[in-house]
């Protein structure tokens, strides 16, 4: 449930940003304008002016700490929901047996009907045992980021000055840049990894799936990305890195806190539903009326008498 969220999570904030990165219209002679640049654009602009300054004339070391700066206000929101996400892939793994039952009858049912009913008896079962159909995920911290990478992208696309700067040896106004598309991999790749540690054999393979997908749509985010862009999510990655490190240190605690739990509360199996199966054959067809008077048929004028001729 968890990765097919996340796989359709993913897609629609790419769109989101590579919509929002080209709001920025051009008049006939180049000039950039409209909304996004005017009003998200330039303060961005003049911000890394600023921060560029303070950091010894490198936009690169800017970029990273503001980085830091954002990534260290959403701390506490990912740190939690990442929690929550633990807690539920415990929980699920308590609930296992009771999900293949249902998982095995869905596999089996023939009927529209039959195949309702043990979905609504699947939402029951998360429902009665505290789990989130959604795993616990949510896509705050990604949305409260979307402005800053459209922001990033106009800033940096769009600003003569600052897409003139480099950091060791990486042109940030460029696109494209195979270096820092590797090592973005590369970190995200290695975040997957982490993320894996400790957790049960059955939950890896589920998850496995993730370790390269989402490095592959962040390494083609910043593949088409300004680089000085690319790097925001390089040093978000490591920030990812961290956090997952946090999570697996608190997940054997958790796992005990959720056995304790589930020792005193046992998974609650959901009634079944009995759904009448209805006989597919064709009703057999009706036989044409017969004649079932025995002996021979009357012809039609039978009976009758002749005229009389006058």
């Amino acid at each position: 449930m968890k990765n097919k969220k996340l796989l359709a999570l993913l897609p629609a904030l790419l769109t989101a940003s590579m919509v929002l990165s080209g709001c920025v219209q051009r008049t006939s002679s180049g000039k950039p304008y409209g909304w996004v640049y005017e009003n998200m654009a330039i303060p961005t602009q003049h911000f890394l002016m600023w921060l560029t300054h303070l950091m010894g004339n490198s936009l690169g070391w800017a970029i990273i700490l503001l980085t830091f700066i954002v990534r260290l206000i959403l701390m506490p929101i990912m740190l939690n929901q990442s929690k929550n996400a633990t807690i539920q892939q415990e929980r699920m793994a308590h609930i296992k047996p009771l999900l293949e039952d249902i998982t095995k009858r869905q596999k089996a049912a023939q009927t529209e009907a039959e195949k309702m009913a043990i979905n609504q008896e699947m939402m029951r079962l998360y429902r009665e045992n505290n789990i989130s159909m959604t795993g616990g995920i949510g896509c705050l911290p990604l949305l409260i980021q979307m402005p800053i990478f459209a922001a990033l992208y106009a800033a940096i696309q769009y600003s003569p000055a600052l897409s003139k700067y480099a950091f060791f040896g990486i042109n940030l106004g460029q696109k494209n840049d195979f270096i820092l598309a590797l090592v973005t991999f590369a970190i995200y790749a290695l975040q997957g990894w982490i993320s894996l540690l400790g957790v049960p054999e059955a939950q890896k393979k589920q998850m496995q799936s993730m370790m390269i997908i989402s490095p592959l749509m962040i390494t083609f985010m910043t593949w088409v990305s300004p680089a000085g862009l690319g790097l925001y999510f390089f040093v978000g990655g490591i920030f990812a890195c961290l956090q997952t490190l946090i999570i697996n240190f608190m997940r054997p605690r958790i796992r005990a806190e959720i056995a304790a739990e589930m020792k005193k509360n046992p998974p609650k199996a959901p009634a079944k539903v009995e759904v009448p199966k209805v006989d597919s054959k064709p009703a057999p067809k009706k036989a044409a009326n017969t004649q079932t008077t025995a002996g021979p048929k009357k012809q039609r004028n039978a009976g009758k008498q002749p005229r009389r001729k006058r």
